[in-house]
């Protein structure tokens, strides 16, 4: 009896919608992963992903025909809500796309794995553009230390101005003073950086090289 009741409990609606949800929320994270925005490679991101859709279909499951309950929802999320700070606008996207992806999916399970399929494939389709795009000498994008994203960062300093590194489009900081000048430099690729370095190695002109390898 118990094996039937737990038959008919893994082919219930809504087994299947969560158990969608959570994979969608795992492959999403790990999309962003492997597109090189390690902010998301973390328990708390990891764990955000999984839950944050599945709780949102839980919520619009229970309130959607309650009008009191939908009332008493918004003032109890007005409430408790998210207060860590949010570092970029797309992490924001990013939740509420997760929100977005449950709401959708009470309404809709084909919709809401369109919505995935689209959430997944612009995630990957910006990468593989820049991807492109930087082979023929362009950047969709410039790289910042205020967008949420970690960096592959250089800093040099050295006795003269190095036009090299002053045209660099990775260079973000420059500072220059008689005979001491310092450059700072990032870049989204750990192989970027070490190649970077190993062409200006040799340069008589450079004082010192610190690199910050740990993004």
């Amino acid at each position: 009896m118990s094996l039937i009741n737990f038959s008919e409990y893994l082919q219930h609606p809504y087994f299947i919608k969560i158990l969608f949800l959570t994979i969608s929320g795992i492959i999403i994270r790990q999309s962003l992963v492997l597109s090189g925005q390690r902010w998301a490679n973390t328990y708390h991101h990891l764990g955000t992903y999984i839950l944050l859709p599945s709780i949102a279909l839980i919520i619009t499951s229970v309130i959607k025909s309650d009008i009191a309950l939908s009332l008493g929802m918004i003032g109890a999320l007005s409430i408790v809500r998210f207060r860590n700070p949010v570092k970029s606008p797309f992490e924001l996207v990013m939740f509420f796309s997760l929100l977005t992806l449950g709401i959708t999916c009470s309404v809709s399970l084909n919709l809401a794995f369109l919505l995935f399929l689209l959430i997944v494939s612009v995630i990957f389709g910006i990468r593989l553009s820049n991807i492109i795009t930087r082979k023929f000498g362009l950047n969709l994008f410039d790289y910042s230390f205020g967008d949420g994203n970690l960096n592959y960062s250089i800093e040099i300093n050295s006795s003269e101005r190095i036009d090299e590194i002053e045209n660099s489009k990775s260079l973000i900081y420059f500072y220059h003073e008689k005979n001491d000048h310092y450059y700072r430099l990032v870049f989204n690729e750990r192989n970027e950086l070490k190649d970077f370095e190993k062409k200006i190695r040799e340069d008589k002109r450079i004082v010192n090289v610190k690199a910050d390898l740990q993004s």
